[in-house]
């Protein structure tokens, strides 16, 4: 028995954009796609095409996206159709599942979220800590957050943490997490 390779089928419906009904615009980007796709893989989509939440869009309406990059959005629509992440290049990698990990939050999208978690523990440092320690503490990803906490468990990496920006960030984001923080240090 071959293995399934509808993913190929479904991402060549989105290269090709035939039968294409909806259009969204993020930033000077246009990015056609098909509903009942959408709909499918986002319980979000599904309301907001099908459901109380529905617009009334005529076909040459454009759905605007304003609270994301285009590449983002570019790579939500991948795992869409796809169920799998894009390539990305090695240095963009830690950003981008950071943004994607809000898409997929925004759009109650668990899997993606669930793989931008697995993806962004390999780039906890002292660099990254307090910031996906921000992302976890904000969007609800237990085990990211879980991660931090282990990586931060070591009062050496702790304390360099907390001479960052991204700290001050946590800071004011989340003062219930700095607290729990400042009272590892604690003897």
């Amino acid at each position: 028995m071959p293995p399934s390779d509808l993913h190929r089928h479904l991402a060549d419906l989105l290269q090709t954009e035939k039968g294409a009904d909806v259009v969204f615009q993020v930033g000077r980007e246009t990015f056609p796609a098909h509903r009942c796709v959408l709909a499918a893989r986002s319980p979000v989509f599904s309301a907001e095409f099908f459901g109380a939440m529905k617009e009334r869009r005529t076909a040459a309406e454009v759905v605007q996206v304003n609270d994301m990059e285009a590449p983002v959005f570019k790579a939500l629509l991948c795992f869409l159709y796809t169920d799998s992440l894009p390539e990305m290049r090695k240095e963009d990698e830690d950003v981008m599942c950071q943004n994607l990990l809000v898409a997929a939050d925004k759009y109650d999208m668990e899997r993606l979220k669930l793989m931008c978690e697995v993806k962004l523990c390999e780039y906890i440092d002292v660099g990254t800590a307090a910031t996906i320690l921000t992302l976890a503490e904000q969007h609800h990803c237990h085990g990211l957050k879980k991660a931090c906490f282990h990586f931060l468990s070591d009062p050496a990496k702790l304390r360099a943490v907390m001479t960052s920006d991204g700290f001050k960030h946590l800071s004011r984001s989340c003062p219930s997490i700095k607290n729990d923080l400042m009272s590892m240090l604690a003897p």
